[in-house]
């Protein structure tokens, strides 16, 4: 008989530290467990955040001034994007549909990738209240009385929120406004923009941008189909592409984060693919310009204006005609040149 069946003790030891190792192993892989899903949570919704605050600050900047992130009084908090009109600015910018409406006046911008909890609404109505915070102490160094209107303006976007959440704020719709944008008591100066809830208009494409899924990717059909020189389209498609970027040396992304990547992986290559061809174009063009303007300094000296008003009708030329008339400016006359071209 074994050692071990001879001294059960012995045995109930041996059993007993085994369950104890398995025990704190399955702890071990249980916590490292969360703390990957938490780094990569974390990690997902920093990317996130990060082109947010880029694409705000992109699309307001050319109308004023704006800190992303600014920082705000009392601990270590931030505002994720502070915007301040400039003073020449009449009005909100158009161009940026709801967007430009929510930047007429000072505002802050809390957006959230999730939905916001309402401990995140909270946390968000304290960075407000210490912006007021900082408008009140200035006005008693100043010897001054604040105005309401002049305060700024929160404006916390969120792609969902539940009817309980805005009731429990109790915000409501402006009818003046676009629904889906509930206001709270006056005295906070906060809005809750659920993005889902807006109509998906053009004005309110630069807002929806910001938001999940299939209102996010509907955004983005919107956008790539705005004509090519449509104000900020380009940058905004520029910003995807880091987001897409971003998102794929990014490991383990839940599924919704990989549709996003495979919708955002052909933006952008298409406009530099055609940037390229028309910049490959343009340059073709302005080689064909010296050229000719070359041949005519050589043949009639200084362009005056008559000589320089045929050189655009002599680019315009199809190609099987415009080499053979290269060939003849050496011995046109000035005269059969203009009465042929001008």
């Amino acid at each position: 008989m074994s050692e071990v069946l001879k001294n059960p003790v012995s045995l109930r030891n041996r059993v007993y530290g085994t369950y104890l190792i398995q025990l704190i192993t399955a702890i071990i892989v249980g916590i490292y467990t969360r703390v990957l899903y938490s780094n990569h949570s974390l990690m997902t919704r920093f990317i996130h955040d990060q082109f947010a605050k880029d694409y705000l600050e992109e699309l307001l900047s050319p109308y004023g001034e704006v800190q992303a992130p600014r920082r705000v009084a009392g601990e270590a908090r931030q505002i994720d994007v502070w915007f301040a009109p400039a003073p020449q600015s009449a009005g909100a910018p158009e161009v940026l549909g709801l967007l430009g409406r929510f930047a007429a006046t000072p505002c802050l911008f809390e957006p959230f990738r999730n939905p916001a909890t309402s401990q995140e609404i909270c946390d968000c109505l304290l960075k407000m209240l210490e912006v007021r915070g900082e408008y009140q102490r200035e006005a008693n160094r100043n010897n001054t009385s604040i105005q309401e209107a002049a305060l700024p303006r929160l404006w916390i976007l969120t792609p969902t929120a539940s009817e309980a959440l805005v009731s429990e704020f109790r915000a409501i719709i402006d009818k003046s406004w676009l629904p889906g944008i509930y206001f709270m008591a006056n005295p906070l100066r906060t809005a809750i923009a659920v993005i889902h809830q807006l109509p998906r208009t053009p004005e309110t494409l630069w807002v929806r941008v910001l938001g999940k899924g299939s209102v996010q990717k509907q955004a983005i059909d919107e956008l790539e189909a705005l004509p090519v020189d449509s104000p900020f389209r380009w940058n905004a498609l520029r910003l995807l592409k880091n987001l897409q970027k971003n998102l794929g040396i990014t490991q383990n992304v839940d599924q919704e984060d990989r549709e996003l990547f495979m919708r955002l992986a052909p933006l952008y290559d298409q406009d530099i693919e055609r940037a390229t061809r028309e910049g490959r174009e343009l340059g073709i063009q302005q080689e064909r310009r010296t050229i000719i303007e070359n041949l005519l300094r050589v043949r009639f000296g200084e362009l005056d204006e008559q000589l320089s008003a045929i050189i655009d009708r002599l680019l315009a030329l199809p190609a099987e005609e415009f080499a053979p008339i290269l060939l003849q400016l050496s011995s046109l006359s000035r005269e059969e040149l203009l009465a042929r071209f001008a």
